[in-house]
C-alpha cells in the first residue's frame, strides 16, 4: 500500500479525518442538547446535564450558562415571574379655585401640596387655601386659594382724658365746677394690612407714637353746708323786692334762690336804690363797685331798681352761679 510523504497511508489519513468529523458532530449534538434543556427545563436541566463530549462541550455549555446568568440580571423580576409589579397611581379629579375661576383637573398627587404643584399654583407669603397642604387628596376634593394682598397703612387714633374730682369746700355742696377742662389726645398707628378683595381682614400693627397726651379733666365738687336763710318776709307789689322776685323766677331759678338773693341783698343795701357805702364807694340794691358799672344794664342805674337788679343777677350768674352760692360767699367772707 502507498504512503504519504511523511510515511502515513491514505487508508491511515480517511481514518483519522472520520474520527475528526466524528468529534465535531459530537461536540455540535452536545451544545444542541444542552440549549434544547435550558429552553425546555430551566436552569435545573442544564445544571444536571453531565457533557459526554470532550472538553469542547464543557466550555460551550459554561459560555450558555453565563450568558443566561446575565439575561437573568438584567430582566426585571416582574417580567420573570409577575409576582412582583410596580404600583399603579391612581387618578383623581380635583377642582381648583383661585382668581376668581375654577379648574378642574385630573391628578395624581397624593397631598394638596402637590395637586397645587401640578396646576402651577405659586402662594405668596399671606395667601389663605381652604384646605392643609399636608392634606390627603380624594376623589372629587375642591381646593379653593384666597388671594391675600398687603398694604402698609397709618391711621391717627384719639386717647380718651380722665375725669378727676376734687372736693372744694369753698362751693357749697351739690354744685360743681369745671376747673380744668379735658382734652383728648391723640397717636398714630402704623400697621400692615391684609386684604381680601380690597376688604381688610386682619392687620399687624408695626409701631405706635403718641402726637399729644390727653389733658385730665378736674371737677371742683362743693362740699360747704349751705347757711340758713332767713324766711323772706312778704312781698309787696311793685316794690324793688317784688321787681327781684319776678326776676329770678324768670331766669328759671327756684323760691329756693330767691330766698337766698332777698337775704343777700337785704343785708347789703335793704333793697334801697340809692343805698351808698361811704368807705368803699359800692352803690344801689347790688352795692356795685364802683356803682358805675351798672351804666352797661342801662342809663338809669342811679334810680332804676329794675336797671339795678338786672345788673346785680348778671353778676351772680357769672361769679357764682346761682344767689344761694353768693350767699354762701358772702357767709364765708363777708363780701360776694
Amino acid at each position: 500500500m502507498l504512503e504519504t510523504p511523511a510515511g502515513v497511508t491514505r487508508r491511515e489519513l480517511r481514518r483519522q479525518e472520520r474520527r475528526r468529523r466524528g468529534t465535531g458532530r459530537t461536540v455540535r449534538s452536545t451544545a444542541q442538547v444542552t440549549v434544547l434543556a435550558l429552553l425546555v427545563g430551566g436552569t435545573a436541566a442544564f445544571a444536571g446535564q453531565t457533557p459526554t463530549g470532550p472538553v469542547v462541550g464543557t466550555a460551550l455549555a459554561a459560555d450558555v450558562t453565563a450568558g443566561l446568568d446575565l439575561r437573568e440580571r438584567l430582566t426585571p423580576a416582574a417580567s420573570r415571574g409577575g409576582a412582583e409589579r410596580a404600583p399603579v397611581a391612581t387618578t383623581r379629579t380635583v377642582a381648583v379655585t383661585i382668581d376668581g375661576g375654577t379648574t378642574e383637573l385630573l391628578t395624581t398627587g397624593s397631598t394638596v401640596r402637590d395637586v397645587l404643584l401640578e396646576a402651577g399654583v405659586v402662594l405668596g407669603p399671606h395667601d389663605r387655601v381652604s384646605l392643609a397642604l399636608d392634606a390627603v387628596v380624594e376623589d372629587g376634593l375642591e381646593v379653593v386659594v384666597t388671594r391675600v394682598v398687603t398694604e402698609m397703612r397709618s391711621e391717627t387714633t384719639t386717647l380718651p382724658f380722665e375725669t378727676l374730682r376734687e372736693d372744694d369746700p369753698e362751693l357749697l355742696e351739690g354744685r360743681e365746677v369745671v376747673a380744668t377742662q379735658g382734652r383728648e389726645g391723640e397717636r398714630v398707628v402704623a400697621y400692615e394690612a391684609y386684604l381680601v378683595d380690597g376688604v381688610e381682614v386682619d392687620r399687624k400693627v408695626l409701631a405706635e407714637t403718641a402726637v399729644s397726651e390727653p389733658v385730665d379733666e378736674v371737677v371742683r365738687v362743693g362740699t360747704r353746708t349751705a347757711p340758713r336763710v332767713p324766711a323772706s318776709s312778704p312781698v309787696d307789689p311793685g316794690t324793688a323786692r317784688a321787681i327781684g322776685r319776678d326776676m329770678v323766677l324768670a331766669r328759671g331759678w327756684g323760691e329756693d334762690q330767691w330766698a337766698c338773693l332777698d337775704a343777700l341783698w337785704t343785708k347789703e343795701s335793704n333793697w334801697r336804690v340809692d343805698a351808698a357805702n361811704p368807705t368803699s364807694s359800692a352803690y344801689g340794691i347790688p352795692q356795685a363797685l364802683p356803682g358805675s358799672k351798672m351804666a352797661s344794664a342801662g342809663d338809669d342805674w342811679r334810680t332804676n331798681a329794675a336797671t339795678q337788679i338786672t345788673w346785680g343777677l348778671g353778676y351772680i350768674a357769672g361769679r357764682y352761679g346761682t344767689p344761694c352760692a353768693a350767699w354762701a360767699h358772702s357767709q364765708a367772707r363777708n363780701w360776694y
